[in-house]
């Protein structure tokens, strides 16, 4: 498989996994839960939280939602719909609808085409121990906190960057970073890049640099970069803004 079509079949797989009908292009709604039991417009039951947990009382029974602060969130069917609970600050919930606009006019999501001069090479140095990192969010007064195992250092034009890195999926990592392309052709706030260290060395293929769901909807609470990540070349690499941005 040839450079361009490896990366239109990740491409492929990635906007498949973007249109998943109770995907994050599905959320419809997000309302911050208050200390006093209340409905919610099209929901079953009353919710709530307090300083630990939230909490569904639907027909009768309650339900208790203990969630990690800034981590995964849970979910409940409701009808045709789900509603997902998760923990930012206080505690929220946002509706999940196959039939969401957004979802049902998703046409994919623009790119640069690929390039082999954007896939570089780097060193990831592994902190003593994992640094607690708070950065803040696309929702104005929230912020996140979360654990930095090290840093990536990479050259591009004789130039040395490093950019702070965060957990990922399967042992990888996960890389926030903007740069001069940011609110321009790309998404203002944020683009994501996963890689995996193998031996002190990491690929850096920004060609499959993301967008957060922030990008897609206004019902997403995602984290902004942590400080110093922002490159100062222009990454012409990945994700452009997407269509419903425009």
């Amino acid at each position: 498989m040839s450079f361009a079509e490896d990366w239109q079949t990740w491409k492929t797989e990635r906007e498949t996994t973007l249109a998943d009908p109770y995907g994050w292009l599905a959320l419809v709604s997000l309302d911050w839960l208050e200390t006093s039991p209340r409905t919610y417009d099209g929901l079953p039951g009353e919710w709530w939280q307090d300083d630990d947990a939230a909490y569904w009382r639907n027909e009768g029974e309650t339900q208790r939602f203990e969630l990690v602060q800034s981590g995964a969130g849970t979910r409940v069917a409701a009808g045709d719909v789900e509603i997902e609970i998760a923990r930012r600050g206080g505690y929220l919930i946002r509706v999940h609808d196959p039939k969401a606009p957004v979802l049902q006019d998703f046409k994919g999501v623009p790119s640069y085409d690929p390039q082999e001069k954007w896939v570089l090479e780097g060193e990831y140095e592994p902190f003593d121990a994992p640094v607690p990192t708070t950065v803040g969010a696309v929702v104005e007064g929230l912020s996140h906190v979360y654990e930095a195992p090290g840093r990536v250092r990479f050259t591009y034009n004789g130039t040395e960057h490093t950019l702070t890195a965060f957990n990922g999926r399967n042992g990888g990592l996960s890389i926030l970073f903007t740069d001069e392309t940011s609110g321009v052709t790309t998404y203002a706030a944020n683009r994501q890049l996963a890689a995996t260290p193998h031996d002190g060395k990491v690929v850096l293929d920004f060609n499959r640099a993301t967008n957060l769901p922030c990008a897609f909807t206004d019902f997403a609470t995602c984290p902004l970069p942590p400080a110093g990540n922002h490159l100062s070349f222009g990454v012409e690499a990945g994700e452009k803004t997407p269509y419903e941005r425009h």
